[in-house]
């Protein structure tokens, strides 16, 4: 894997008049990575975006994408994809014409039938855009994207409306995407899908990074859960506890394995049944969660 960043953001700020939404941002991307670009609502990330993309321009600091200013459309533009919530694709055009257009204007080469295969649409080649369906649309959407085989992609909110099986299909093209090198930036709100393939995240609040890492290195700033519902008559607990509304125990720890083991000990030796027992580490979307408490 190159040492040479493919994106280099350095002390971003964006400004609209009085309000500061971004603040002094820095972070780098490195070729192969799936990075998540996450934020709370109003966090800075669609700004952020925008300017990598090459679509805004920053109020100061340093943005380079493969080195160069990513305004620069005939250096830039060729080697990434871009998969936006909404395409704007042209109603009246077929499914065909519409990625042809976008690899006419972005000048990639490729086999519309090829990359129809992928996403499926092969059987709408011939429809008009305005004739599909959403999930169909996310589809169409994707296939420009990735049309011409890009070093860089984007995919915001990729698989918003589509089904569990075109879900699965999208991420295994992903897949092979990364297995030829390509680098890919993800914003999404189903956290558990950045949770399952992101390489680092970037967890934005109020324009500036909350924290940044491994979703290892993000979830362990939170203690794992153990919870729990005990009989009427069972006796002391071995660790402490919080009980919850509805009458379930938490038990919050640093230490799962060893409390889980003690727990456990403890209900054989007192032929306690732990009713709806669950246990695991903090998930990425306890850490979401846990930026509006602080």
């Amino acid at each position: 894997m190159s040492s040479t960043p493919v994106i280099d953001v350095e002390r971003l700020n964006l400004t609209y008049g009085d309000f500061h939404a971004v603040r002094d941002l820095s972070f780098q991307v490195r070729r192969g990575e799936l990075y998540a670009l996450l934020g709370t609502n109003g966090a800075g990330k669609t700004s952020t975006l925008e300017t990598v993309e090459g679509h805004r321009v920053a109020t100061s600091g340093t943005v380079r994408v493969f080195g160069q200013d990513p305004r620069d459309r005939r250096a830039v533009r060729p080697r990434t994809g871009i998969m936006l919530q909404e395409s704007g694709f042209s109603p009246d055009l077929t499914v065909r014409e519409s990625v042809r257009l976008i690899g006419s204007l972005t000048r990639r080469a490729d086999d519309v039938g090829r990359v129809l295969d992928v996403v499926d649409l092969t059987r709408k080649a011939g429809t008009k855009v305005a004739q599909l369906s959403g999930g169909e649309k996310r589809r169409l959407d994707f296939a420009t994207a990735v049309y011409g085989g890009p070093e860089l992609v984007f995919l915001d909110e990729p698989t918003t409306g589509l089904d569990i099986q075109s879900r699965d299909d999208l991420w295994d093209a992903v897949d092979k995407l990364r297995e030829d090198g390509c680098t890919v930036i993800l914003t999404t709100h189903y956290l558990e899908e950045a949770q399952q393939r992101a390489d680092r995240v970037g967890l934005m609040h109020q324009g500036a990074f909350h924290m940044e890492g491994t979703v290892s290195e993000l979830t362990r700033t939170l203690p794992a859960t153990i919870r729990f519902s005990l009989p009427a008559a069972a006796p002391a607990l071995p660790l402490r506890a919080t009980r919850e509304s509805g009458g379930t125990f938490l038990i919050e720890t640093l230490g799962l394995q060893k409390d889980l083991h003690t727990l456990l000990g403890w209900a054989q030796d007192h032929a306690v049944e732990l009713r709806e027992l669950e246990a695991g580490p903090t998930r990425l979307d306890d850490v979401f969660r846990a930026i509006g408490s602080d």
